[in-house]
């Protein structure tokens, strides 16, 4: 298992999905280094640039089972990166069969082509992960959201009580901003990934006339999209991979925000699904602790500096630099990590969320009335003008708070008041799920927005 920040299968786990830790995991790594390789062969032999005879021999040694990881780790220190200990070890190997042959591995390629290349294929690899696990969790909060969007539930600003909302507002908000990463993902998936190939200098000169056709054909060999032109020292492709990764996290990160503030024991307005509590303190059973979320808020505090090492690495130097694609090479699995850890943990909420309506209409009532102070004032403007309705409801609410009663008792013994609104016309403002604007509208929009689970093509 690989975490390029802190190897530990202790601690790894806890910020990344078991399936994203499989995608980047050193075997993994080196067999698609070892399929750049064996493609790259069978490319060039297709046009004659290298023997037949030679592909088989590589093609038979590009298995990562046969090498030696530490190995190659102690040997990518020497070198000064892994692809030129890869490049090594594989010359070596083919070389116990077929000395000629051997001469032929990596033939006009750059070491940067291998590494890069092999960073596309995991990322395509971790964009699909990530998809699969955006389709479900889009899906769990679009079905919560539709059974709550009739349940009333305080909209909060500035952590403070603002108005009254649907429940489902809030849950059909978290669907759309992890849809809309799934399209930034989607869409990179199509066009964001690119074959690296270009020798030495981006020219493919060792390949003469031949550069272009065996560009196609290792393209085609290993599905990912052939470019204008090789691009060595431009790794924005890269860096806007890294910016939709980090942008997802960020957004699982608000979500277990949430719902680790409504888990809060004066709020308890939901919770994630539970879990065995091995290693909970003894003196607190009745305890619930936001576990899940604290992976999402973990993860998304992380993701930021792994997207400013990726985009600082977009400086380099002429035609091939030093020091950036390196940090890029070492950021990218990590921050596919943080990612999937962020999202596995909203998946997990997305799935198993329990709500309790009932403390949500507790919490409502709180204030005394205050929450509807807003949809007060407006009503009674329309009446006495906004300014002197506003003064009047100030007042009351300064009364209702400092003798503990509610706002709408208050008002109803104010002539100011009364004289030009009814006892029922009064209450009637009073009912939370009668304020609420065009909130089942933009329920309606957003989950329309979300499209269907399907890739676009």
């Amino acid at each position: 298992m690989t975490n390029p920040l802190n190897p530990s299968s202790l601690l790894t786990p806890l910020i990344s999905s078991a399936a994203m830790r499989a995608i980047v995991d050193d075997r993994t790594k080196l067999q698609r280094m070892l399929d750049f390789e064996a493609a790259l062969a069978r490319a060039e032999a297709a046009v004659a640039v290298i023997p037949a005879g030679a592909v088989d021999r590589i093609g038979a040694a590009c298995k990562a089972e046969l090498y030696d990881l530490a190995k190659l780790g102690e040997a990518a220190a020497r070198s000064g990166n892994v692809a030129a200990a890869v490049i090594a070890a594989l010359g070596e190997e083919v070389a116990k069969t077929d000395v000629e042959a051997a001469r032929f591995v990596n033939w006009g390629a750059a070491a940067q082509d291998l590494a890069d290349s092999a960073l596309m294929l995991e990322l395509r690899a971790g964009l699909d992960a990530l998809i699969t696990d955006l389709n479900t969790a889009i899906d769990g909060f679009t079905l919560i959201a539709g059974r709550h969007r009739r349940t009333a539930a305080v909209a909060r600003t500035l952590l403070q009580h603002a108005l009254p909302m649907p429940f489902g507002l809030k849950l059909a908000g978290y669907a759309a901003a992890l849809a809309r990463s799934r399209e930034r993902l989607r869409r990179l998936r199509k066009e964001g990934l690119a074959l690296q190939f270009g020798g030495v200098a981006g020219t493919l000169a060792s390949l003469g006339e031949n550069g272009l056709a065996v560009t196609d054909r290792l393209a085609a060999l290993l599905d990912l999209p052939a470019p204008d032109a090789p691009w060595h020292a431009h790794s924005d492709r890269v860096a806007e991979i890294a910016s939709a990764l980090a942008i997802l996290t960020g957004t699982c990160g608000k979500i277990a925000r949430d719902v680790a503030l409504m888990m809060q024991t004066e709020v308890g307005e939901a919770h994630e699904p539970p879990r065995s509590h091995v290693g909970e303190a003894v003196g607190l059973p009745h305890r619930r602790a936001p576990n899940i979320a604290a992976t999402g808020v973990a993860a998304a505090t992380i993701a930021p500096n792994l997207l400013a090492t990726i985009v600082a690495g977009q400086v380099q130097e002429h035609e091939r630099g030093l020091g950036g694609w390196q940090a890029q090479w070492h950021a990218m699995p990590a921050l596919l990590l943080v990612t999937s850890g962020a999202l596995a943990a909203v998946n997990e909420i997305a799935q198993g969320l329990e709500t309790d309506a009932e403390r949500m209409r507790a919490n409502l009532d709180v204030g005394q009335g205050l929450i509807m102070v807003e949809a007060v004032t407006i009503a009674l403007g329309a009446k006495l003008g906004p300014h002197q309705a506003k003064l009047i409801v100030e007042e009351a609410s300064r009364q209702a708070i400092s003798s503990k009663r509610h706002l709408n008792s208050i008002l109803a013994e104010d002539t100011r008041v009364t004289a030009h609104m009814t006892p029922g016309e009064l209450a009637r403002l009073f009912e939370l799920m009668g304020y609420q604007g065009v909130a089942q509208t933009y329920i309606d929009r957003l989950i329309g927005s979300l499209g269907s689970r399907a890739p676009k093509r």
